[in-house]
């Protein structure tokens, strides 16, 4: 990170966005074993994994507004919703859904980095995307990883998703820093 010192309340900050792009990659690598083992856990876990997006809305809520607040919260249902199409239909060995979901999974990466971008003048649309896109092929290799039976390297790649996950909470953070003391 390239910020130097930090108030209390700045280190809370960091420590949330840390927090929730780490659950972020957490609950989607539990959603992932679920599916892939047909585990009687996945609704629920399913159902904690949709808590995400409502945890960043409250975090952007009193930085943001609640309307983008909201925004990004439907947009990062989205772009969950959307892996679970993917990870179901690579299970099932539907290649056309795989690739209409993929597809579809981009796009949604496009808009939520053109909107993070239009919201913080600190963060750049092209480096959202560069770590979204980075973030959806490493998603997309770890699940199949999973669904194949390659344990080792599956918790190889999730490593690497892990280290992602905190470049990009890094990110955030430090945009809303260089933002909010302007």
């Amino acid at each position: 990170m390239m910020c130097n010192r930090y108030t209390h309340q700045q280190i809370c900050l960091m420590n949330r966005i840390r927090q929730l792009w780490g659950q972020h990659v957490y609950w989607t690598r539990f959603f992932i074993i679920s599916t892939a083992a047909e585990l009687d856990d996945l609704e629920p876990v399913t159902k904690r994994l949709l808590q995400n997006p409502k945890d960043f809305a409250r975090l952007f809520t009193p930085i943001y507004g609640m309307k983008a607040a909201g925004q990004f919260e439907a947009l990062f249902t989205q772009h969950l919703l959307i892996a679970a199409e993917l990870v179901n239909a690579a299970k099932n060995g539907q290649a056309d859904k795989v690739n209409l979901a993929r597809k579809k999974w981009y796009k949604n990466a496009d808009e939520i980095a053109e909107f993070l971008s239009s919201i913080n003048p600190c963060w750049s649309e092209s480096k959202w995307k560069d770590m979204l896109y980075s973030h959806l092929e490493m998603t997309e290799k770890e699940a199949t990883l999973r669904l194949q039976g390659n344990y080792a390297a599956d918790i190889q790649a999730f490593d690497e998703i892990e280290s992602q996950g905190f470049k990009m909470a890094d990110y955030m953070f430090c945009g809303i820093i260089k933002t909010c003391s302007r």
